[in-house]
């Protein structure tokens, strides 16, 4: 019997950073990686997706460009976060990917 994974923050990171070459991993720490996995839920939020009644599909949920810009957007507003934009879609791409390994997600 396979034992059915939930999402977690901390195994997301761990899992982020294994997608990461070691140069980004080095730039940034694990607090960095969890803002962006916040702009993330927050933009599943806006967009309706974690509704439960939603008919939303597996690509308009992972739309990555229009995902990676609002992430950009919203950290762009934020100064206290520095996160090179060309790092930002690897740290993205890295948190979708997780979610596809977790049966479990909301």
């Amino acid at each position: 019997m396979s034992e059915t994974l939930h999402y977690d923050e901390d195994n997301a990171i761990r899992f982020i950073r294994g997608t990461l070459p070691d140069k980004v991993n080095m730039q940034y720490a694990d607090d960095d990686i969890l803002y962006i996995i916040d702009i993330i839920w927050e933009w599943y939020d806006k967009k309706g997706f974690l509704n439960l009644d939603s008919e939303v599909t597996e690509e308009e949920e992972h739309n990555l460009d229009e995902l990676t810009a609002y992430v950009k957007k919203q950290l762009s507003k934020d100064k206290e976060y520095m996160l090179d934009t060309k790092d930002v879609g690897l740290i993205v791409k890295g948190e979708i990917e997780y979610e596809k390994t977790v049966e479990d997600i909301y």
